[in-house]
């Protein structure tokens, strides 16, 4: 079974028309060549060229880049490019000398940790940052992607063991074959160690004293540590969000597994029951609809931030656009009521409005500037706001 992510195809269209080179950046195994194979079916009619840099022998081909690239016509596209970051120099010249070549280039790491495609291409590249399947991809009821998260391979499994036994595979193949392809020398037990720990603090604030006391190690490693599973879109840091004020604020990031799925095998959830009743069940659910939210808003990683104070105040989401602050917060509750801290929020950060994510399928206002958006209706729930009309 093929899922099309429409939106995702059409972005691509969009942004390959405007810029010479889209780097397709995401997590290994989230969908990045599918996507591609199906824009080069689907969404161009230009040649396709296609260069993979964990096939010998288009590496064998790419040890000339100039040789192998400059005759092709059309899109090109490179996959695995981290494996290869010599060869943003030789794109920088190509894209300049020659008009008609377009580039497709797919990464598992980030712009910081491929620092070249932003310093050497600047001004030349699109980026394009994919993750797994979302409420938009699958268009039915989210039980399956709660548990199983977005990958396509877990998500489409034959059953939650079959799903389960990828993630760990996927897990063990990170840490043992990705990390050290990436340059990275940090021993495979000790990471998956603080990954593992990490998912206690799945929806908490981080705290790499604590970590780095539990691990023995300085907190500068753990912070380390933290970036690299950032910088391979596994680990979200949402930061928190400054404003003049007289109130004590929350100054370290929030942390948030991006893939609910793999949250739930590093804490041993292999089932539906399982995760039911399961200590960890609301914080789970606030991060698989937190995430869902960031992505039908369409929001960046530098937009999104959280806002907390000491006395205990707190907003889930909160970003700007359109001139004005909105915010998120999103409940495990059927029946959301309006709290303290959303009418402290509404009040400190001059809202313009707030929406509550709950596990339902309704929308209405829970007052004037507050409106309640069941998760299974986040698609529509979300077009009342301004910027995502």
């Amino acid at each position: 079974m093929e899922i099309i992510r429409k939106k995702e195809l059409r972005t691509l269209k969009e942004q390959l028309q405007d810029s010479p080179v889209v780097a397709i950046l995401g997590p290994r195994q989230c969908g990045k060549t599918t996507l591609a194979n199906q824009f080069t079916r689907k969404g161009s009619s230009s040649r396709i060229h296609y260069f993979d840099c964990e096939d010998p022998r288009d590496i064998a081909k790419l040890d000339n880049p100039m040789m192998a690239l400059e005759p092709c016509r059309g899109v090109v596209v490179i996959d695995e490019i981290q494996r290869r970051p010599e060869l943003f120099p030789a794109l920088r010249v190509l894209v300049d000398q020659n008009r008609a070549q377009r580039f497709l280039i797919l990464g598992s790491a980030s712009q910081d940790l491929i620092s070249q495609s932003s310093e050497t291409l600047a001004g030349r590249i699109s980026f394009l940052e994919l993750g797994g399947f979302t409420l938009h991809d699958i268009k039915k009821q989210y039980n399956t992607l709660w548990l199983r998260g977005g990958f396509p391979r877990s998500f489409l499994a034959r059953n939650d063991r079959v799903s389960m036994k990828w993630r760990q595979d996927f897990i063990r193949t990170f840490l043992e074959r990705d990390i050290p392809n990436l340059g990275i020398r940090i021993p495979a037990p000790m990471l998956r160690r603080f990954w593992t720990m990490l998912s206690h603090y799945h929806g908490q604030i981080f705290n790499a004293s604590e970590l780095g006391r539990s691990l023995a190690v300085a907190d500068t490693t753990i912070k380390r540590y933290l970036d690299i599973l950032s910088g391979t879109f596994l680990i979200r840091q949402l930061q928190p969000w400054f404003y003049n004020t007289k109130k004590r604020l929350v100054k370290r990031p929030k942390i948030y597994f991006r893939d609910s799925g793999l949250l739930h095998t590093l804490l041993s959830i292999t089932g539906e029951q399982e995760l039911l009743h399961h200590p960890r069940l609301g914080a789970s659910w606030e991060g698989f609809a937190l995430e869902q939210a960031i992505i039908h808003l369409n929001l960046r990683e530098e937009e999104i931030f959280f806002w907390g104070t000491h006395t205990g105040a707190e907003l889930d989401l909160v970003f700007q656009q359109k001139g004005s602050l909105w915010g998120v917060e999103v409940k495990y509750n059927e029946a959301p009521v309006i709290t303290r801290s959303m009418r402290s929020a509404l009040k400190e950060l001059y809202l313009s409005h707030l929406f509550v994510v709950y596990p339902g399928d309704e929308i209405y206002p829970l007052e004037k500037n507050i409106t309640a958006v069941g998760l299974n209706k986040i698609e529509e729930g979300f077009r009342l706001f301004p910027g995502n009309k």
